[in-house]
């Protein structure tokens, strides 16, 4: 889905602001596409800090942590094109569709949004226009040029999640998330079962849905393509090197699960 951008008379993004979407290795060779999402916290200078401290800024509830290292080196060991996006979800969930509450949300777990509380249309709609259909439209114009050039595609969302949520701690490390995709999505799941000794979650913490994804329904299901989101429990990425590490055995997963769907 490409929806063409307005000029707005709020201008969300400074001239001198980077573009939403950061993009590696565009023309990699592998089936897999990767996307993430919530790659990046940083906010608008038009924002300030949105009313929150710094250390609510490096939270789970501004980015995913630890996600765009894992996503980079599945990326450079798959060959395969990866899109990041460089704002925070508090400023527009690139993950939500604009016209859902969560996409601006006013409480993330336990801590208030102020400055999306009383968000009006106008602003909303400024917000979707500057920094989420960019992004999404630059993926959804690589799909395209993927379709139209005969290649095949598979389709990986990378995410990551707290492993305490309201009180509540959470025992898998990592999720296999899916809803229409019967191929890929148990395949990874089995693999990973029978490969190592992670505790996986089937459609856990979280599931896939209309109303609370963007990414796999439109650029994944809506297409046929396979599709997955893969969400790692973030206490267990939160530096580089161990992000690598779960990078690597993910690749070998979605290598040999890519052979077993022919």
């Amino acid at each position: 889905m490409t929806r063409s951008v307005q000029a707005n008379a709020i201008a969300i993004l400074a001239e001198d602001e980077p573009h939403p979407l950061e993009a590696y290795n565009e023309n990699g060779s592998s089936d897999y596409v990767l996307i993430c999402e919530h790659a990046g916290r940083r906010i608008p200078r038009r924002y300030g800090d949105m009313g929150l401290s710094e250390e609510d800024l490096q939270r789970h509830i501004a980015w995913d942590i630890g996600a765009k290292d894992v996503a980079l080196e599945l990326s450079t060991l798959l060959d395969a094109p990866l899109f990041t996006q460089v704002y925070s979800r508090l400023v527009c969930d690139c993950n939500r569709r604009p016209d859902v509450a969560d996409f601006a949300p006013t409480r993330s777990e336990d801590t208030v949004i102020s400055a999306n509380l009383d968000l009006n249309e106008e602003e909303r709609k400024a917000r979707a226009d500057a920094i989420f259909w960019p992004f999404h439209n630059a993926v959804t114009a690589a799909l395209d040029a993927r379709a139209a050039a005969g290649r095949r595609t598979i389709l990986v969302t990378v995410h990551s999640f707290t492993p305490v949520f309201l009180g509540n701690s959470r025992p898998w490390e990592i999720g296999v998330l899916f809803n229409r995709d019967n191929v890929l999505s148990p395949a990874l799941a089995e693999w990973l079962k029978m490969n190592t000794a992670y505790c996986v979650g089937i459609n856990q913490p979280y599931s896939v849905g209309d109303d609370t994804d963007y990414a796999i329904p439109i650029h994944g299901e809506k297409r046929g393509l396979p599709c997955v989101e893969i969400e790692i429990r973030n206490d267990l990425i939160r530096t580089a090197p161990a992000a690598r590490e779960w990078g690597k055995v993910l690749a070998r997963a979605l290598r040999e699960t890519a052979v077993k769907l022919g």
